[in-house]
């Protein structure tokens, strides 16, 4: 149960809902009278204000993990920031009217949420949100969680510190923009290298890279220097391999082979990364990185999609304004 709200709350709102799986464009449609979801005890309502789009939600539209799926009808999306309407009764670090961000699905691949962030409300977990640096507009803060919390645990799981060396595949990406910044201004790698189109190599230096390598013109693996770690956010794991340091490690989050040594890894939300990561978005260490076209407006949600399909977009696809 959650108490009584001093904002107004309609018994119904717009939202984004797909029947069958498929592409956005033919099975994403905009139902104007969807039920608010009701908010569990350790759940807040959060009137969303921005969205941002992830590969996962296209995977999941299209059928790709429909064996561990919640059953359909889906209002798609992880990434969301907004403010918080409602609070459930055992909610302790949040009230009325925060400003919140976060990835709303826990477990990203197993029963996501029925009702996820492309809707005027949507009621999220306590533990997966966090407070949006007061620095951030909603548009940069929704861009955030899933990429950011992504690039933070693959580091995590590598055992990546200070003096290491990584080499980042897909570096212009929603993962790989935030991969770079982390790795150089939270962990504080002695090198950052990390691959693009020729286009977006400036983008890949501003954002800490001390080596940015153009796809279109050379092979990484066949380069002679080798890394300490290799983040591949691509699927090109076997690739990766060959530019691994002996003893290092190859991360991935694209299978679905792993050869040895690299590990693949499912992200668990979790808001307290936000929270420890705040510092550094606060500080403008590490920045959001959205694509040029974005934002798209939520009447736009299928062109979203269809852009983020390209596998074109640099940094984040973002839909906003909300209703």
């Amino acid at each position: 149960m959650a108490a009584p709200s001093s904002f107004t709350i309609p018994s119904h709102n717009k939202a984004w809902v797909y029947s069958e799986y498929g592409r956005a464009v033919d099975v994403l449609k905009l139902d104007p009278d969807v039920p608010v979801p009701e908010v569990k005890d350790d759940q807040v309502l959060v009137k969303v204000a921005a969205a941002s789009l992830n590969p996962v939600d296209s995977k999941r539209m299209q059928g790709f993990i429909k064996a561990t799926d919640s059953p359909l009808p889906t209002v798609p999306g992880y990434d969301i920031a907004g403010v918080v309407v409602k609070v459930g009764s055992q909610v302790k670090n949040f009230k009325e009217g925060d400003e919140v961000f976060g990835d709303i699905n826990e477990v990203a691949l197993e029963q996501p949420k029925r009702f996820g962030s492309l809707a005027e409300y949507t009621a999220v977990e306590e533990r997966v949100l966090s407070l949006k640096p007061n620095n951030l507009s909603f548009v940069e803060a929704a861009s955030l969680p899933l990429a950011i919390e992504t690039a933070y645990e693959g580091l995590e799981r590598t055992g990546f510190s200070a003096g290491k060396s990584i080499l980042v595949l897909g570096g212009a990406g929603g993962v790989g923009t935030q991969v770079i910044q982390l790795a150089k201004h939270v962990f504080g790698a002695s090198k950052v290298a990390a691959t693009a189109s020729t286009g977006k190599l400036e983008l890949l230096k501003s954002l800490g890279a001390d080596w940015a390598i153009d796809y279109t013109k050379e092979n990484f693996e066949d380069l002679p220097e080798k890394f300490d770690v290799v983040y591949d956010a691509v699927g090109q794991v076997e690739r990766a391999v060959k530019a691994v340091k002996e003893g290092g490690q190859v991360v991935t989050i694209v299978g679905p082979t792993t050869p040895p040594p690299a590990i693949i890894f499912v992200l668990t939300s979790k808001g307290s990364i936000l929270e420890k990561l705040k510092p550094y978005l606060e500080s403008g260490k590490v920045k959001p990185v959205i694509d040029p076209k974005s934002p798209f407006p939520f009447s736009k949600t299928v062109e979203a999609f269809s852009y983020l399909d390209t596998n074109r977009a640099t940094g984040k696809v973002v839909v906003y304004p909300f209703p």
